[in-house]
């Protein structure tokens, strides 16, 4: 009993202690870049124009503008790619569909060709293949993920993309927006609201990698502050050219 009692705690250690984050990103990763996105963007715009030495109702206008037309652009593009990626995938499959039909014995000495250069014994992998392509809605979601890496189940949305994306873009341009928004006049409070919020996205972005939160957060924040003094200068520049 004690032996029996000895390893189910060690499979259960083992379970708890065996985890792995998402390395893909699942939904974290195109939300936190469209949100940094929306951030860099909108703030390299609004400094630049405010380099210009313009009101700040002028600078309140450009960054509403940059908002919207960032959003929007965002969105039709998460769109248009997602749609297209789907879009080929799915013809993809009605091809692998047809050969299964056409010539299910091929494809199922196919597969098992496929298990045996993974290690399995001839004759078991010509048997695991023979179940499994019983079902042909399973067989092609198997050579799907074998052959094509994909699931066919869990195909992305073109609309929950682009709601996404808009919704993060648009959060993102905002911040440096808000305090203007709220009364503002000058520009040293967005930019203070914006680095703080760079150096969160930053941080966010350590749990999709190996690095260290405050390590990704000052690399963001160096980043993004950059892009900001560049647009700056340039505007100042252009400013005085124009003046």
């Amino acid at each position: 009993m004690s032996i029996i009692e000895t390893e189910a705690a060690l499979h259960e250690a083992h379970r708890d202690n065996h985890t792995h984050r998402d390395v893909n990103g699942g939904w974290l990763r195109p939300a936190v870049f469209g949100a940094m996105d929306g951030l860099v963007s909108n703030l390299a715009l609004m400094t630049g124009v405010a380099g210009g030495s313009v009101s700040h109702r002028t600078i309140v206008i450009t960054g509403l503008v940059g908002l919207a037309a960032g959003a929007f652009s965002m969105a039709a593009g998460e769109y248009t790619s997602v749609a297209s990626q789907r879009e080929l995938v799915e013809a993809e499959l009605d091809v692998e569909r047809r050969e299964l039909r056409k010539h299910p014995k091929d494809e199922e000495r196919e597969l098992a060709a496929l298990y045996e250069t993974r290690g399995v014994e001839p004759a078991l992998a010509r048997e695991v293949a023979r179940q499994l392509s019983r079902d042909p809605e399973q067989a092609l979601e198997i050579h799907a993920r074998e052959e094509l890496g994909i699931d066919p189940g869990d195909l992305p949305s073109p609309a929950v993309a682009a709601v996404s994306s808009f919704g993060s873009f648009a959060l993102g341009a905002l911040l440096p927006l808000l305090p203007y928004l709220l009364g503002a006049t000058v520009l040293w409070p967005a930019l203070l609201l914006a680095l703080i919020g760079l150096f969160a996205c930053g941080a966010v972005v350590a749990r999709v990698t190996a690095r260290s939160w405050w390590y990704s957060g000052i690399r963001q924040l160096a980043l993004g502050g950059a892009a900001a003094g560049v647009t700056y200068v340039l505007g100042s520049l252009f400013g005085t050219a124009v003046g």
